[in-house]
């Protein structure tokens, strides 16, 4: 195994369950090191698509691999992290002793497994609940025993489903910080998470998927940067003037004296003004804003269904 390799490589994964189609073509590559986001509406695939990378599923047709081996091979098994978003944890363990039977699990020994263990209660901030039964732990405690879980091994690619759900702010900022550790460790996360807000600090790329299908990937930085939105309060807003906003513009929304379309960038701001002055509108105001991850979701994977 090379370390150029991409740490997931899916191509034309699909999923069949009985008449319906969950997965159509998951195809994608995740790079070494890369904080990855998967977004997409609710029925969209997400979960049984990391299923699959997982091996938890087969998959009806296609091909994947998962840090240069097929997704079958245990010893890569071995270097995989995955906390997932329906856990059930083991109630009647205490914090620490649920540590210890995953370490077992990995046949870490004792020694090592102490210390790890140790070091991630510290992290998680459960160490002063290492003694308490995971059955009294709160919804946020235990999303962050369960992140312990996922690093115990030092996981080479690690996957996160809906690592903040359930988390105050300070237990967001928390999780923020350990995916930004892992970065710096050289650590590939996939990160599914319906919180844009979280996505959009921590995540390099994205991918956006919609009816089981990969319908765009891009860098993050460069997807936000790249579109602009731009708010328009103006009278005499006619239809033939809105239609001739098209040349700049795919999408436009008109209400009333209110008028927001999305540009590539500001080049096309100085054209835009002077052509509704030229048409008779009453100019009020025009005001760019760089568009955020939530409307960029809702621009490509639309407004049917909730992440």
């Amino acid at each position: 195994m090379t370390s150029s390799s991409p740490a997931v490589k899916a191509q034309g994964l699909r999923k069949v369950f009985g008449d319906k189609v969950a997965v159509h073509d998951l195809t994608l590559i995740v790079e070494r090191g890369e904080v990855f986001g998967f977004l997409g509406p609710n029925g969209a695939g997400k979960t049984t698509s990391v299923k699959m990378l997982l091996s938890l599923i087969s998959p009806t047709a296609g091909s994947a691999q998962i840090l240069n081996a097929p997704l079958d091979n245990p010893d890569i098994r071995s270097k995989v992290g995955f906390l997932p978003e329906h856990f059930r944890f083991h109630d009647w363990l205490t914090g620490e002793e649920f540590l210890y039977l995953h370490a077992d699990l990995y046949h870490m020994p004792r020694d090592a497994a102490t210390i790890r263990i140790a070091e991630l209660l510290e992290l998680v901030d459960l160490t002063k609940h290492k003694d308490k039964k995971i059955q009294e732990y709160s919804k946020g405690m235990l999303q962050r025993i369960g992140l312990a879980q996922a690093m115990l091994n030092r996981p080479e690619l690690i996957f996160l489903d809906e690592p903040t759900s359930g988390l105050d702010p300070v237990g967001r900022r928390l999780v923020r910080d350990i995916i930004r550790d892992l970065r710096e460790a050289g650590t590939t996360v996939f990160l599914n998470s319906h919180m844009l807000s979280e996505v959009e600090i921590t995540c390099d790329r994205v991918a956006f998927i919609k009816q089981g299908e990969v319908i765009r990937i891009s860098q993050l930085q460069a997807l936000i940067e790249g579109e602009l939105s731009v708010e328009i309060r103006a009278r005499n807003l006619r239809p033939e003037i809105i239609d001739g906003l098209s040349r700049w513009s795919a999408n436009i929304r008109a209400d009333d004296e209110h008028l927001s379309l999305t540009l590539d960038g500001e080049a096309d701001l100085p054209a835009i003004t002077r052509y509704l002055v030229e048409q008779g509108v009453d100019l009020y105001s025009i005001r760019p804003n760089t568009i955020s991850l939530e409307d960029l979701f809702i621009q490509i994977v639309g407004t049917d269904g909730g992440l």
